[in-house]
C-alpha cells in the first residue's frame, strides 16, 4: 500500500502535466515541426505547390542549383554584411545609449521610452514610415540634406547604397530592444562592485572596461545571438520597402525564398532555400551555445540544481 500510493500520485502528476502540455505540443508540432518536415520533403522535388503532394523527384538538383545561383550567393553575402554591421554598429550604439541612460540624468525614463518605442511598432509600419522619410523626391531626409546643400539621395533606388539604407531602418527599429537588454543587465550588477573599483582609484572608463563590461558578458552574448539570427531571417522590412530590388541588390534569403515560392510557384526550389536557412541558423545556434555561451548555460544549470 505504501509503494502504490506514491506511484499513483506520480502517475496522476504526470497525467496532469501531460494534459496541460498537450495543447502547446499540438500547436508546436502543427506550426513548427510539420512545416519543417514538409520543407525537407519538398526540397528534393520539382513542385509548384499545388495538386497534392509532390511526385516529380529531382534529388539534390535544387541544392546544386542554389550553388550556381548568383542571386542566392549574393543573398549570403548581403546577410553576412548585415550581421557584420549589426555587430560593429548597432550593438555598440545600443550599449553606449544604455550606459548613458543608466546614469542619473533628468528625463531618463522618457528617453528610455522614446528609444524603445520603435521596437513596439510593427515591421510593416516601420517600412512604410521610412519609405516616406527616405523618399527620393519629397522625403524628409532629402529635405534636411538640401538645407546643407547636399544633393538628394536615391536611398532605396541605388544598388550601391540600398543595403546601407536598409541597415539604417533595421538599426532604428531594433536598437531599442538591445538597449533595454543592456540596461536590464547593467542594473543586475551589484553597485558595491563599481563603488569598490572607484574607491581603488579606477576612473569611469576603467570601471566600465574591467567591471561593467565583463559582468555584462551574458547579456551581450544573448544580444549578439538574437541579432545574428534576426539578420539571417530578415524579411518583412526588405519585402515591403524594396521587394528585393533594385536588380536583386537588397534581396535576402527569406525574400528570395518568398519570390520563388509565392511569385514563381517553384515551391521545391523555395523549400531548398528554406532548408539552407534552417541549417545555417541551426549550425550557428549549436556552435554559439557550445563554444560561446557554454559558461552561461553551465551557470544556469548549476543554479537550478542548487534550487532543487
Amino acid at each position: 500500500m505504501k509503494t502504490t500510493r506514491p506511484r499513483s500520485r506520480r502517475l496522476r502528476g504526470f497525467t496532469t502535466i501531460l494534459l496541460f502540455l498537450l495543447p502547446a505540443l499540438v500547436l508546436f508540432f502543427g506550426l513548427v515541426v510539420a512545416p519543417i518536415l514538409l520543407a525537407f520533403y519538398a526540397s528534393v522535388f520539382k513542385w509548384n505547390g499545388m495538386r497534392g503532394l509532390p511526385t516529380d523527384f529531382v534529388g539534390l538538383a535544387n541544392f546544386t542549383r542554389l550553388l550556381a545561383d548568383e542571386v542566392f550567393l549574393g543573398d549570403l553575402w548581403r546577410g553576412l554584411l548585415l550581421i557584420i554591421l549589426s555587430l560593429v554598429v548597432q550593438l555598440p550604439l545600443s550599449l553606449g545609449i544604455a550606459m548613458l541612460l543608466n546614469q542619473r540624468i533628468r528625463g531618463r525614463a522618457f528617453f528610455r521610452l522614446l528609444f524603445f518605442a520603435p521596437y513596439m511598432l510593427s515591421e510593416a509600419i516601420t517600412a512604410v514610415l521610412f519609405m516616406m522619410i527616405l523618399s527620393p523626391t519629397d522625403g524628409l531626409a532629402n529635405v534636411v540634406l538640401g538645407w546643407f546643400g547636399i544633393d538628394p539621395l536615391d536611398w532605396f533606388a541605388d544598388p550601391s547604397s540600398v543595403m546601407m539604407s536598409v541597415f539604417i531602418v533595421m538599426t532604428w527599429k531594433y536598437f531599442g530592444f538591445h538597449m533595454i537588454l543592456y540596461i536590464a543587465g547593467r542594473q543586475g550588477i551589484p553597485r558595491e562592485l563599481t563603488e569598490a573599483a572607484q574607491i581603488d582609484g579606477a576612473t569611469g572608463w576603467k570601471v566600465f572596461r574591467y567591471v561593467t563590461l565583463p559582468l555584462l558578458g551574458p547579456t551581450i552574448r544573448i544580444s549578439v545571438f538574437l541579432s545574428v539570427i534576426g539578420a539571417i531571417q530578415l524579411f518583412d522590412l526588405v519585402w515591403i520597402i524594396t521587394g528585393g530590388g533594385p536588380s536583386h541588390s537588397s534581396e535576402t534569403m527569406a525574400v528570395t525564398m518568398f519570390q520563388f515560392g509565392f511569385k514563381r510557384f517553384q515551391v521545391g526550389y523555395a523549400s531548398a532555400i528554406s532548408v539552407v536557412m534552417f541549417f545555417i541558423s541551426l549550425v550557428f545556434a549549436l556552435f554559439y551555445q557550445r563554444y560561446v555561451m557554454r559558461r552561461d548555460l553551465q551557470g544556469a544549470s548549476t543554479v537550478l540544481r542548487e534550487q532543487r
